[in-house]
């Protein structure tokens, strides 16, 4: 059996850790990133991603669940002080009992199932770690077979987004694209042709009258901007969602998850 090492001073490798929840470009350059929490690790588990790390506090006994963990990964553990576990355990109250660096999947298109009635929502250029996290939860809960980030984005490794999707980013496939022409090649290769929705304010269609019903590719645009001027073109149709009130728009995570919310309705009803 290898050593657990016990970890106590904010040495090389605790500084590693804590740069894996600080610096992007170490998140991607080592390919692994830092999970904080109960259901996000359990997610993590479930669905087999690779646990590198188990990070254990050197505290009073460990929960039936934290040694669950610890037995289902088999992953090398190394025993780290209460103090340091608080340090890297972002805004839980308490002490965590586990956290674990997790290997970061490859931006693989294949990654994404291919469905008779296939949606997959992009979000275009998104500034904000938590959006991005929230986006994911509400495509979990909507039934999307995947997530595509586009363009200059905020990092869905980061751990805002990982907390705010709840878990999400591990059972919902997540996928980094560069620009639109590689999703669009992607999407034209598959034996399923999808619509491609763009979503705007100011579009010409209501939402709840166009039909999601078929394959689709649902694009959300940045917080501030909306979609690029390339995304738009690329669009089969731009729908609205119709607001009242003194609201001038929707977040962008909202305005995602509303889109998806009424796919799943169409859908739902759209069934035999």
């Amino acid at each position: 059996m290898p050593r657990t090492p016990r970890i106590t001073t904010r040495n090389a490798t605790f500084q590693q850790w804590q740069a894996l929840l600080t610096n992007r470009n170490k998140r991607h350059q080592s390919r692994e990133f830092l999970v904080q929490g109960v259901r996000p690790i359990s997610l993590a588990v479930q669905h087999g991603w690779e646990v590198r790390t188990l990070l254990v506090s050197d505290g009073p006994g460990l929960s039936r669940w934290a040694r669950e963990m610890a037995e289902t990964t088999g992953a090398p553990r190394a025993l780290v002080s209460a103090e340091l576990m608080a340090e890297l355990g972002g805004k839980d109250e308490e002490t965590p009992e586990l956290l674990a660096v997790v290997g970061l999947p490859a931006d693989d298109f294949t990654r994404i199932a291919v469905r008779p009635q296939q949606l997959v929502v992009v979000f275009d250029r998104p500034a904000t770690p938590g959006n991005i996290g929230t986006l994911i939860r509400s495509a979990d809960a909507f039934g999307a077979a995947g997530v595509i980030v586009t363009g200059h984005a905020a990092d869905p490794y980061d751990p805002r987004a990982v907390r705010a999707s709840t878990g999400s980013l591990f059972a919902v496939p997540v996928v980094r694209a560069s620009s639109h022409r590689e999703v669009l090649e992607w999407a034209g290769s598959l034996n399923v042709p999808m619509q491609v929705l763009g979503t705007d304010e100011r579009g010409p269609a209501d939402i709840a009258e166009h039909d999601l019903t078929g394959p689709t590719l649902l694009a959300v645009g940045n917080e501030t901007h909306g979609l690029s001027a390339a995304w738009r073109e690329a669009c089969d149709q731009m729908v609205r969602i119709p607001i009242v009130g003194a609201a001038s728009s929707l977040n962008a995570a909202a305005a995602g998850t509303v889109a998806l919310y009424e796919a799943a309705r169409q859908r739902r009803h759209h069934q035999p």
